[in-house]
C-alpha cells in the first residue's frame, strides 16, 4: 500500500431494519416511551457495529433516536453503559438526553432525543474544526474534575499491566511488523516506544474523557451547535486527550493542527512529549490490531479505520518530531 485507505465514516456499519427486530421488543420500546412511533427511519450507516440505531418520529412531531442490541453482544453492553453515563453528565455538555430505556429478557434498548445534524470531518474544514474544538473545550471544562466516580484510568485501555511493549518487540524481531504502513517506521520504533512508556505519567488526570471521539461520534446541527454522542467509553485522564486524538486525521485533511496546539488552552502548557505520547500509544494499538479480524459484531470497515488511524498518527508524529 502506498498510502492510507479512504474511510467514509458515514457508511461503515451494517445494522438491522426496525422490521427485523422482535415484535415484543418493538412493543416494549413503545410502552416504555408511552407512545407509538409515527415513522422509524432506516438505520444509520455510521459506526462499526451491528446494533440497531435509527431515528424515529413521535405523534407530537418530536424526533427521537432508538438504539437496541441483543444480550451477549458488544453493543448490548455499550448501550447499557451509555444509558448509565449520560444522565450523570453536566448540563453544559451538549449530549442528546435519554428519554427511556427498556431491558427485556434478551434485548436492551435506549431512546434519546433525536438530533438532526451532519457529521463533521468528511473531510475536515476549518469551520467544523473550530466548532468541534470549542465543543471539546466546553466538555473538558465541565468534566474536570470528573463528576462520575466509577471510571477507570484512560491508560488502562492501552494495557492494564503497563504500557505496550509492542514497538520494542517489533524492533527486536520478537513480533512481526504489519505491512502497509510507512516505510520509515522501523527506524522510529525506539522513539515510539519511548513515547509509549510515558503514557502512565502523560495521560494521567482527574478529568472524565470521552475516550472514543471520532467524526462519527460528533454531530453539527442546523444552528451550528456541536453535539457529542456514544459515551460508553468514558474514562479518567488528562482533559486534552479527546481533542488531541482528533488532530492526526484533521491534519491529514489540511488543518494546521500543529499551530492549533500552541494556542489551545487545553494544550498550551502541556509538554510536547506528553502530547506525542497519546498519538504514539494509538500507533502501538494499531500495530497490535491492524492485521486481526474485526472484533465480533464489527464490520470489516473497522480495520480500514484502524489502518487510516495508524497512518495519520505516524504522519502527525513525523511532522511534530521532524522525522
Amino acid at each position: 500500500m502506498s498510502g492510507p485507505p479512504d474511510v467514509d465514516y458515514r457508511t461503515t456499519s451494517a445494522r438491522p431494519a426496525w422490521s427485523a427486530l422482535p415484535e415484543g421488543l418493538r412493543q416494549s420500546i413503545s410502552v416504555a416511551l408511552g407512545t407509538e412511533f409515527v415513522t422509524v427511519g432506516p438505520s444509520v450507516s455510521s459506526g462499526f457495529t451491528g446494533g440497531f440505531a435509527a431515528p424515529a418520529q413521535l405523534p407530537d412531531g418530536r424526533l427521537v433516536f432508538i438504539k437496541a442490541a441483543p444480550e451477549g453482544s458488544h453493543t448490548h453492553d455499550a448501550y447499557q453503559r451509555e444509558a448509565h453515563i449520560v444522565p450523570q453528565l453536566p448540563p453544559t455538555i451538549r449530549v442528546p438526553r435519554i428519554l427511556t430505556t427498556t431491558d427485556t429478557a434478551q434485548w436492551f434498548a435506549v431512546v434519546s432525543e433525536g438530533i438532526a445534524g451532519r457529521m463533521p470531518g468528511m473531510p475536515w474544514t476549518q469551520a467544523d474544526f473550530d466548532l468541534v474544538t470549542d465543543n471539546c473545550l466546553t466538555s473538558a471544562d465541565a468534566l474536570s474534575p470528573s463528576p462520575l466516580s466509577d471510571l477507570k484510568p484512560y491508560v488502562d485501555d492501552f494495557g492494564e499491566h503497563g504500557p505496550s511493549q509492542l514497538p520494542n518487540d517489533i524492533r527486536t524481531g520478537a513480533k512481526p511488523l504489519p505491512e502497509g504502513l510507512q516505510s520509515w517506521l522501523p527506524k522510529r520504533l525506539e522513539e515510539i516506544q519511548y513515547l509509549v512508556d510515558l503514557t502512565p505519567e502523560a495521560l494521567a488526570g482527574t478529568a472524565a474523557v470521552h475516550g472514543d471521539l471520532r467524526p462519527d461520534n460528533l454531530l453539527i446541527d442546523k444552528s451550528n451547535q456541536c453535539w457529542t454522542v456514544d459515551w460508553n467509553w468514558l474514562t479518567l485522564g488528562a482533559p486534552w486527550i479527546d481533542w488531541v486524538g482528533l488532530l492526526p486525521l484533521a491534519q491529514h485533511h489540511g488543518i494546521d493542527t500543529l499551530e492549533a496546539i500552541k494556542i489551545n488552552p487545553l494544550t498550551i502548557d502541556v509538554p510536547n512529549d506528553y502530547i506525542d505520547s497519546l498519538i504514539a500509544a494509538l500507533v502501538a494499538y494499531v500495530l497490535e490490531v491492524v492485521d486481526r479480524p474485526p472484533p465480533p459484531g464489527c464490520t470489516p470497515e473497522i480495520q480500514r479505520h484502524r489502518r487510516l488511524l495508524g497512518w495519520c498518527c505516524l504522519e502527525w508524529l513525523a511532522l511534530r518530531r521532524g522525522w
